[in-house]
């Protein structure tokens, strides 16, 4: 154990190191309820599906441990779920074996920029202020998933109807619009009732609140009518078979004509998201408890290989997203999360270990995964949000030059569905308004190349 992980070296020891695996598997557990009722909406098994978010799971956690020694946990990102589903699938039209091989390829691009100096280049061309933004506009997109999930909003004529005069009787709201539901229904109270649980015990700082959470909304849901409680038997408790998502990726129609910029674009932007979060949950937890070094941050921007920490690091991540499509989830992630366990003391690959290990014995917690109720997962995606919008204090709202797209960025994610759409607005208003300033030179050529991708996509959907 000493001679792998350096234990000693590290200044820790084997009872430190499983108890912060084990905090930071509990603060991310609810990963295991949530992603099998987000990709389900596409029409994948929704019990396949739990079984290759906790197998994707452990198989990136333990890559992270052996490969770079570090205490962080991978698994199916929130945000990058959302994408998975409302974006590539319901507006881009992909089916999901298409969408999975899309996230194949952007797992594989992300190795190669990692082993490359591509990344150097990628990071240096998006301003700091639009990466904030898009995490942030991730946080709103998740949010309203979460508050539409939980019942909390109704869409009828009659509140459009209410809206629409705009004094010649066309109205300026033509199409129907939410207001908020007057909780009558159960799906609502029992989410609203989760949401307070939630908060209330993320303000008291309890450890794995979401989960709680959860666990404690689904209990009470069964008291509402809203949690369906499966009937005993001998078999309740298999593993659910991976087959109905296993490989079943789908290469031939992202490489149709009428859709191979929209194909590009798409990985693109599954691509951007998935690194930016990840070298931003490094810099933040792992900078801060000096598990990175300021070479390892630096090597973000100025090397390439692995010959750093946190290039190995960087490698896992990448790798896991590959084999998570293999298997038929979302693209994988480096979760934030994995901050808690460091906060205990964890400091090697030791703490990855119990994590990956922890995933797979709950492998057997099937039949609680999937009873749990849409209203006992809302509040978790409503938190989520919170915790996403933390990057935007750090905007510069005051500057119109960077307040336009980033409020561009963060409008179209939520409003349009679409984060896609979202970094298409921010990265074409920022070229704009550099333009206009006459700094246009300021503005990296890639995001000039990038922009007028997007732009060819739109026209591109226009036409066909």
């Amino acid at each position: 154990m000493e001679k792998l992980f350096k234990l000693k070296e590290h200044g820790t020891d084997v009872k430190t190191e499983i108890l912060g695996g084990t905090t930071t598997f509990l603060t991310m557990a609810y990963i295991i309820f949530v992603n099998p009722q987000i990709l389900a909406l596409t029409g994948m098994n929704p019990g396949a599906v739990f079984t290759a978010t906790i197998i994707a799971a452990a198989i990136g956690t333990f890559i992270m441990a052996f490969v770079a020694n570090v205490p962080f946990a991978v698994a199916p990102g929130m945000g990058l779920n959302a994408f998975f589903t409302f974006t590539v699938v319901f507006i881009l039209g992909y089916t999901w074996q298409q969408a999975l091989a899309l996230v194949f390829i952007c797992g594989l691009i992300n190795v190669f920029i990692t082993v490359t100096k591509i990344r150097k280049m990628i990071v240096k061309a998006i301003p700091e202020s639009l990466q904030y933004a898009i995490s942030g506009g991730i946080g709103l997109f998740i949010a309203y998933l979460g508050i539409k999930q939980a019942g909390f909003l109704t869409f009828t004529a009659e509140t459009a109807s209410r809206l629409t005069d705009n004094g010649d009787g066309s109205g300026i709201f033509k199409d129907i619009i939410p207001a908020l539901t007057d909780f009558t229904n159960p799906t609502a109270q029992v989410a609203l009732i989760g949401l307070l649980i939630t908060i209330v015990l993320l303000l008291k700082k309890v450890p794995s609140a979401i989960l709680i959470g959860i666990v404690s909304t689904t209990i009470i849901g069964i008291f509402f009518g809203v949690t369906h409680v499966p009937e005993l038997s001998a078999d309740m408790f298999a593993i659910p078979s991976l087959s109905p998502t296993f490989l079943k990726l789908d290469f031939r129609g992202i490489f149709a004509v009428d859709k191979l910029l929209i194909t590009l674009t798409t990985v693109f932007a599954f691509s951007l998201t998935d690194t930016f979060d990840t070298i931003g949950t490094f810099l933040g937890a792992g900078r801060k408890s000096g598990i990175f070094t300021e070479e390892d941050a630096n090597s973000v921007e100025d090397s390439k290989g692995m010959n750093t920490k946190m290039e190995r690091a960087l490698f896992a991540d990448a790798t896991a997203t590959s084999i998570g499509a293999l298997l038929g989830t979302s693209n994988t992630t480096t979760y934030v999360e994995s901050a808690a366990g460091i906060a205990q003391g964890a400091k090697t690959g030791l703490a990855s270990v119990t994590t990956g290990v922890l995933f797979l014995i709950s492998l057997f917690l099937a039949p609680i995964a999937l009873m749990v109720p849409g209203a006992a997962t809302a509040p978790a995606l409503i938190v989520v949000g919170i915790f996403m919008a933390e990057g935007l204090k750090n905007i510069e709202w005051d500057n119109l030059t960077i307040a336009v797209p980033a409020f561009m960025v963060i409008a179209f994610m939520g409003f349009s569905a679409s984060i896609t759409n979202g970094i298409a607005f921010g990265f074409l208003f920022y070229a704009i308004a550099k333009i206009v300033e006459g700094k246009g030179k300021e503005v990296h050529p890639i995001l000039y190349v990038i922009t007028v991708l997007f732009i060819l996509s739109f026209i591109l959907t226009a036409v066909v």
